[in-house]
């Protein structure tokens, strides 16, 4: 079997913290993840435990799972291209840095913000001033700017928008990409010729920049800028092309993360949501998409 470093995102508690994330990772069928310290709406955050930490890259070892393939997402609310919380985003993204510091990772996805009106140019000046002032030469953290939908005033819409933020940054080692394909699909990128779109990224960014990519399909049709996440196979971009992302040669040493839906119970009083993620990655692994997969994971958690 083709093998490729592929995960999906996965919680994050206080009380079993990274041990529990790598548990849920590994009942996947997963070799990576992606987790949020804290809750990506609020500044809650809980004391990162030295000792489960320790514990965590012992089972990571044990697992053959390498650090500098797991993925940390900064929370939402920070918003660096908006002048009004300039300075409650610095802290806090330093904050997080911190503490994907102690966890012993390496990289962090963060949402490049919204200019909230000011103008696409104002958003990236805002977006390089705060990112200048939040890294620097000791920084261990690589910060992976996300491809953006164009959602109302997301800046990062464009390969040429992400560009201009790392022309502006000082420390361009410690910053990185992750292109998300439900995001640039909804930009308005025709997904379906994947060489040209990395030829692209490649010319305009730089592939030495890519660190992470999200796989994910999209709810909505191509420049719609919605930013709606679909289960593999079941959107607007399809299977077959999201599968020559996971397996181009080009991208192999680069980490894949699922961030698709959950899917609800159905004929169900309560409404309960159930994780896709050990379905998809073993219909990826096999190279053939199950139009049955919703009704096998209803089925799986009956």
């Amino acid at each position: 079997m083709e093998k490729i470093i592929l995960g999906s995102h996965v919680s994050f508690n206080k009380n079993d913290q990274l041990i529990g994330s790598i548990k849920e990772a590994l009942s996947y069928g997963a070799n990576t993840f992606m987790f949020y310290t804290g809750a990506p709406q609020n500044t809650n955050r809980s004391p990162i435990d030295v000792e489960l930490t320790h514990l965590a890259h012992k089972i990571l070892k044990e697992e053959g799972i390498d650090p500098a393939h797991i993925i940390v997402h900064a929370p939402y609310i920070i918003n660096l291209a908006n002048r009004n919380h300039f300075d409650f985003s610095i802290r806090f993204l330093r904050e997080e840095i911190r503490r994907v510091e102690s966890l012993g990772f390496k990289n962090l996805v963060l949402h490049p913000g919204s200019h909230v009106g000011v103008g696409i140019e104002e958003g990236i000046s805002t977006i390089v001033s705060a990112l200048n002032a939040t890294v620097d030469s000791k920084t261990k953290v690589k910060i992976c700017i996300e491809t953006m939908a164009g959602k109302g005033t997301e800046c990062g819409k464009s390969f040429e928008e992400i560009r201009k933020i790392i022309d502006g940054v000082k420390e361009k080692d410690k910053i990185g990409v992750c292109l998300d394909t439900c995001h640039i699909f909804d930009a308005g990128y025709e997904l379906s010729d994947v060489d040209r779109i990395l030829d692209e990224f490649d010319r305009i960014i730089g592939l030495s920049y890519l660190s992470c990519i999200h796989i994910n399909d999209s709810k909505n049709s191509k420049g719609s800028h919605k930013d709606r996440h679909e289960n593999i196979g079941f959107g607007h971009i399809g299977f077959s092309t999201l599968l020559q992302f996971l397996y181009h040669p080009k991208l192999k040493d680069v980490p894949k993360i699922l961030e698709t839906p959950y899917v609800t119970k159905q004929n169900s009083d309560k409404k309960r949501l159930y994780p896709p993620y050990k379905f998809e990655i073993a219909m990826i692994q096999n190279k053939e998409w199950n139009s049955h997969l919703i009704e096998d994971i209803r089925t799986y958690y009956k």
